[in-house]
């Protein structure tokens, strides 16, 4: 939808001396983009420029003309961020997806999962990030922060994103996640809330969440099979973090601070959607 987007992000690029930007913003957007397609740095893209005519190719640039360098695209991005621009490009996508029959709002799937961070104290600060925080998974100890996505139960494309540190609860960013007219809500053991369970009865939502087992009270034969149905629904979500995780290489946070990352995150969940739905929406 480059249209849609140009015209978000056209109020807010500044122009230059000639009453016309150095760069195109179409192709300053490419240029974002690729670098969450290919994990790269600032730097990076502007080396891979000079590199991959491939590249070039796609930001609509001339092999023999200037290329944007490195302060140039870290001012863009920082233009994303001061913004939150990068949050109304998501929103922008998922109008595209539902304008096209792709997000139905029919029910809610819930998921999070964990981006680690550096632990090493050895930076100039001397210091661990102190928006990150370390949270247990299994018998194991992460660092660094959570992704919670609400995703569309159909789909399984995301409609709803928040990025905290990794030791909040996923129950906590429960509510932040549905949508006023979700029928359905889906969820893990993490998902548990009797309070929730009760008002979303009362209001007619159909509640599936897994059952989780506890000493007084062992899962029955009937709660497993519900679980096990239950969690063939959930699993479309896990696609979403396929793509980002292995596709997209995104495992470790490339900046400090939430907010920095959080830009990021919503980047890779708009590109995500619509890497999921390239089918659909070409044909």
């Amino acid at each position: 939808p480059w249209q849609e987007l140009v015209q978000l992000i056209a109020p807010y690029y500044p122009q230059g001396r000639n009453g016309r930007p150095p760069f195109e913003l179409q192709t300053m957007l490419r240029l974002h983009f690729l670098q969450q397609w290919f994990k790269l740095s600032d730097l990076g893209m502007e080396e891979a420029l000079f590199d991959t005519p491939l590249y070039r190719d796609f930001a609509q640039l001339d092999a023999h003309g200037r290329l944007p360098d490195e302060s140039t695209i870290l001012r863009f991005r920082h233009r994303l961020e001061r913004h939150k621009l990068a949050e109304q490009m998501l929103a922008t996508v998922n109008d595209l997806l539902c304008a096209k029959g792709l997000q139905l709002k029919e029910g809610t799937i819930v998921d999070a999962t964990l981006i680690a961070a550096p632990s090493s104290t050895k930076n100039k600060d001397n210091a661990r990030d102190p928006e990150m925080h370390s949270s247990k998974k299994g018998n194991q100890w992460y660092f660094g922060m959570k992704i919670h996505v609400g995703a569309d139960a159909n789909s399984g494309l995301a409609h709803t994103v928040s990025v905290t540190s990794a030791n909040v609860a996923d129950v906590t960013e429960f509510p932040h996640l549905l949508r006023e007219d979700d029928r359905a809500v889906f969820g893990d053991k993490g998902y548990v809330n009797n309070s929730f369970k009760r008002a979303g009865r009362k209001a007619g939502v159909f509640w599936g969440v897994a059952i989780k087992a506890s000493k007084q009270h062992p899962l029955t034969a009937a709660n497993k099979r519900f679980n096990h149905r239950m969690s063939s629904i959930r699993a479309r979500v896990e696609h979403l973090f396929r793509v980002i995780k292995r596709q997209f290489g995104y495992t470790k946070v490339r900046y400090r601070g939430l907010a920095k990352n959080a830009a990021q995150v919503f980047s890779l969940i708009g590109l995500t959607n619509l890497y999921l739905a390239r089918r659909e929406m070409m044909s």
